[in-house]
């Protein structure tokens, strides 16, 4: 076992540090969403069906998912410098194997590797650029990684459009490559040196069994349902028992186990805990958001998914404007405060989009998401920073890891009850227009007069287009009128936490 260095551990260069771990991050989330435009054009050169392409997505969340939680116990072992560069460089290496599949099953298998690796990869990040700056700065360097998680998954359906049009599916996997390579080497050679304090702990083979199957399968059931219809599929109910049997002997066997490969156990921190709840419920409303607009813009309002990209991108101007003087000035005033004001300005954009209607113009879609854009500003970092508040250094990773693990999961669930919810009301809505359109009635003559000139089927098919569009937009207005008040309930949870909100950072010894 190495001997801890007491004193504080700064890399030669730290702003190139900082480049290189960002690059990293930005490049791992962006992953998240640059190939979600690109499956048509996949699926059609690798021969394979709409549904199987659905994979190169789902693999990737659930690898990602069940590796996430294994961050403390991979940092414990290797060390976070260690670890950061492995998982980089193997990221690199599940790209390359993307970009060359030769097969849709290759593909998936390549694709799940790549979300296993890439799972440690922003926990692991965070500890190390907390630990590379003083006290004062480290808001600053959350702000930083805030910035570039907001600006990555935003980026990432308009450059993967762009490089599928422009070039070949194949290029949004080969970018990793040098970005990656240029990542690991700067942090390697910058961070070498760093202390790091490594134990061997024994491997937990029946916790590790158990978030394999449990999370595997409540992931695959998320992205499944919707196409599945739920509960009405067999596949879905045996995914369901498997997974709440799994999950429920992993929780008892970690919560007793003495050396757990997950410790839940930092639930025992009040701050941890509230900044966690806070952040799972915000990011699943603001993720709703963002399943629900691109949808919308191009299945009713006939927006190409570039277009639809365009619209949605203001949201990342005002973060990328304000994040640096978030982080400078942030701790000046209470950070309850600060999420406060941003969950009104989100709750705001919320109940302005439950106004919107079919005819609706570029701009007031696009001025929603920059208005937007000032609420995720000042919630991020202010609620990371709670979350982190009252961690040891010792648990920065395992804390962030295990946070991010049940954020993304909330994230899952809001996508799948999200559109759930929007296909169900339009279905109620649909239903309840129809009642009032019978040929006797002479509003309806009219219209199918006016419609069909003289073609009545045509009539009744354009009117049918009609109502289902307007059914799916009272159903749209209802749902953000329902997260706008998600939003504004997250004060009072918020309010629970606990000053002092000060970041304490990774150690110089990494682990523990």
């Amino acid at each position: 076992m190495a001997t801890p260095n007491p004193a504080p551990f700064r890399p030669a260069n730290p702003g190139l540090t900082t480049v290189g771990l960002s690059l990293a991050v930005f490049m791992q989330v962006l992953d998240t969403t640059i190939a979600n435009v690109s499956l048509p054009t996949i699926a059609g050169n690798l021969g394979a069906s709409a549904d199987q392409a659905t994979w190169v997505i789902t693999s990737f969340a659930v690898s990602n998912a069940i590796a996430l939680p294994l961050t403390g116990f991979l940092t414990r072992r290797f060390g976070e410098v260690k670890l950061f560069v492995a998982t980089t460089l193997l990221f690199v290496f599940a790209s390359f194997l993307c970009g060359i599949a030769q097969s849709m099953t290759m593909l998936i298998v390549f694709r799940a590797l790549q979300g296993a690796v890439a799972g440690p990869m922003y926990p692991v990040t965070q500890s190390l650029l907390l630990s590379i700056y003083p006290p004062e700065k480290r808001s600053q360097a959350l702000a930083l990684l805030v910035m570039v998680t907001i600006v990555a998954p935003i980026m990432g359906p308009i450059l993967g459009g762009w490089i599928t049009d422009t070039y070949t599916w194949p290029w949004i996997f080969f970018v990793n490559v040098p970005v990656g390579v240029f990542a690991a080497l700067v942090v390697y050679s910058q961070m070498r040196g760093r202390p790091e304090r490594i134990i061997r702990p024994k491997m937990d083979y029946v916790g590790l069994a158990t978030l394999v199957i449990g999370v595997g399968a409540l992931q695959i059931l998320l992205d499944k349902g919707n196409d599945e219809d739920w509960f009405n599929s067999n596949l879905i109910i045996i995914l369901a028992v498997v997974s709440a049997i799994a999950l429920a002997i992993f929780l008892v066997w970690e919560l007793t186990d003495r050396e757990p490969i997950v410790d839940l156990k930092l639930f025992r921190h009040n701050n941890f805990i509230m900044g966690t709840i806070a952040m799972t419920l915000a990011y699943g409303a603001f993720f709703s958001i963002n399943v629900l607009v691109p949808q919308w813009l191009q299945r009713h309002l006939g927006y190409t998914a570039t277009w639809a990209g365009f619209a949605a991108a203001p949201l990342g101007i005002l973060p990328i404007l304000l994040t640096p003087f978030v982080g400078r000035h942030i701790n000046k005033v209470d950070l309850r405060i600060s999420a406060s004001l941003a969950f009104c300005v989100m709750g705001l954009t919320s109940f302005i989009r439950s106004g919107f209607y079919l005819d609706v113009d570029f701009y007031h879609v696009a001025m929603a998401q920059f208005i937007q854009g000032l609420g995720v500003a000042f919630f991020f970092m202010p609620l990371m920073q709670i979350m982190l508040s009252d961690l040891q250094p010792h648990e920065i990773a395992s804390g962030t890891g295990l946070a991010t693990f049940v954020r993304n999961l909330g994230g899952s669930f809001a996508a799948s009850i999200t559109n759930f919810m929007w296909q169900h009301r339009a279905i109620v809505h649909h239903a309840q227009l129809t009642e009032h359109l019978t040929p006797f009635d002479p509003d309806t003559q009219q219209a199918v007069a006016t419609l069909g000139r003289g073609d009545d089927a045509l009539a009744y098919r354009v009117l049918e287009r009609m109502l289902d569009s307007q059914s799916y937009q009272i159903s749209f207005n209802e749902l953000f009128h329902v997260l706008g008040y998600v939003f504004l309930s997250l004060i009072i949870v918020i309010w629970f936490a606990r000053p002092p909100f000060t970041a304490k950072g990774g150690a110089a010894a990494g682990g523990h």
